[in-house]
């Protein structure tokens, strides 16, 4: 509002989000037409040259506030109404997507200049060159997720958490503003409170017996509704589902360009997440009291805040080393001893591939993550030192269930940091050697020698393995399936 006070003929900001000079263009051209208006009749009525406006009216020219005043008046309408982000015509909004596709990457990379989209070009050629071009890049898409480059983004992205000791303040900034929002006192967050954060967004929540399956939830963006697996109610808690999908929302996320673009997503989602649910101030008081006391539990902050072990255990590595200065590893590893997340800041020496990706290796045989599969507790928690060429560790596992099989979560430190947990006292202890082969990815010589020819096993591939070779602009989403739904939900 300042610019337009201090300057009397201002051009109209312009921006590829919102209302941009190639829609105000074809609004202009759409009024113009209904009315029986031919350019030059325009031109006259606002003194301007008829080439001037038809420049504007294909998007190469950006008007100013005085002749878009001139131009409402002459077409009997308001300049909200040439402002407004309400959709066009069919015919205009396939011009407006084939001029802005050919400003964009695939059209530069085929070498294809941009050309005038004429009023005599069949709308048929106009859907057949949005639909070739969108079929290239999902094709592009589909190309970039390779193995190697879904494992070089994993990497990077988890050395970038190590070097901000996975912890995020802008992410908890946002926490602090939602919560803040909705007035949230502080302390757990209740189901009443995460449908408030979604009525603050904007969306009402609809639990449904037909969510699409390659989804967790779906948002309605167009008519601010969010729907959910009804089988989520019968469950229990449906806070995570709700908050992961509103995360998104709250972070602006636009659809993935990259894999990486994909994975950073995904983590930035599930941080926001857990920072709703376990607030920043209220749980690092909590904490530090614990501390205190040498007593910090990772089953104590699940139960303080009623959420999930893994949820926890994630939270815990949030704040652990910026707020009581203990640095830590977490491990989740699947049944069958293949470790599906990981992350650490204490020089643990988890196994990686040549590219350094940790996620698809084999956990250890004898790390606390393989041996809690073998202990017939499963009420309490099972705490284990193990010692290693690095040093010794000790941490404390749970396993869980999951529709791909049992996993065990995992919260370690190194010994020194030990006297700060409860569990310290356990006599569990191994010894991993993981850095030596026969360790845990050679079998011993005497059993090597007895069945390495006369054994042929057929491998069972988790399904989280695959999760790291998706496809499509939202990997692992059948986009078929999700418009459907959407369709078949809509309001009236």
């Amino acid at each position: 509002m300042t610019d337009l006070l201090e300057d009397e003929n201002p051009v109209i900001a312009m921006d590829d989000e919102g209302v941009d000079a190639l829609t105000i263009g074809r609004r202009i051209r759409q009024l113009r037409t209904a009315r029986s208006m031919t350019l030059d009749a325009l031109a006259a009525a606002v003194g301007r040259a008829p080439s001037q406006l038809s420049m504007i009216e294909n998007g190469r020219r950006e008007p100013r506030l005085s002749l878009l005043r001139a131009i409402a008046r002459a077409l009997e309408t308001t300049l909200d109404a040439l402002l407004e982000s309400e959709p066009l015509d069919e015919r205009s909004e396939m011009e407006i997507a084939l001029a802005r596709a050919m400003k964009g990457q695939t059209f530069q990379a085929l070498g294809i200049a941009p050309f005038r989209i004429g009023k005599t070009v069949p709308d048929d050629a106009l859907r057949a060159l949005l639909a070739l071009q969108g079929e290239i890049d999902r094709l592009r898409d589909e190309r970039a997720a390779t193995p190697e480059e879904a494992r070089r983004a994993n990497v990077a992205l988890r050395r970038l958490m190590r070097t901000q000791n996975n912890y995020f303040p802008e992410l908890e900034q946002q926490a602090r503003g939602i919560l803040q929002a909705v007035d949230h006192p502080g302390g757990p967050l209740t189901q009443r409170t995460a449908s408030d954060i979604a009525a603050h967004l904007g969306f009402t929540l609809h639990y449904v017996p037909d969510l699409p399956q390659t989804t967790r939830s779906v948002a309605d963006l167009k008519n601010g509704r969010l729907y959910l697996s009804s089988r989520l109610t019968a469950k229990g808690d449906p806070r995570t589902a709700v908050l992961q999908a509103l995360s998104s929302r709250i972070l602006g996320h636009g659809e993935p360009t990259s894999y990486a673009d994909f994975l950073r997503q995904r983590v930035e989602t599930n941080y926001l997440t857990g920072a709703l649910l376990i607030p920043e101030e209220h749980a690092v008081r909590s904490l530090q009291d614990a501390k205190k006391d040498r007593a910090i539990s990772i089953e104590d902050l699940r139960d303080a805040y009623s959420v999930s072990y893994e949820t926890a255990a994630h939270r815990f590595t949030n704040l652990a080393t910026v707020h009581l200065g203990i640095r830590v590893h977490f491990l989740k590893v699947h049944e069958s001893g293949t470790i599906t997340k990981a992350y650490e800041n204490d020089d643990v020496n988890f196994p990686s591939d040549r590219l350094g990706s940790i996620e698809g290796q084999m956990c250890c045989r004898k790390w606390t993550s393989r041996e809690v599969f073998d202990i017939q507790d499963q009420f309490n928690p099972y705490y284990q030192y193990t010692d290693t060429g690095g040093g010794t560790y000790w941490c404390t596992a749970r396993v869980q269930p999951s529709s791909e099989g049992a996993h065990s979560v995992s919260v370690g430190v190194r010994f020194d940091d030990t006297k700060w947990f409860l569990g310290r006292d356990t006599p569990h202890r191994g010894v991993s050697k993981h850095s030596v082969e026969v360790c845990c990815r050679r079998a011993p010589a005497e059993l090597e020698s007895a069945w390495r020819d006369n054994a042929w096993p057929n491998v069972s591939t988790p399904r989280t393995l695959l999760a790291t070779l998706p496809t499509g602009a939202f990997p692992g989403v059948d986009t078929t399936d999700v418009y459907e739904f959407l369709q078949a939900h809509a309001p009236a």
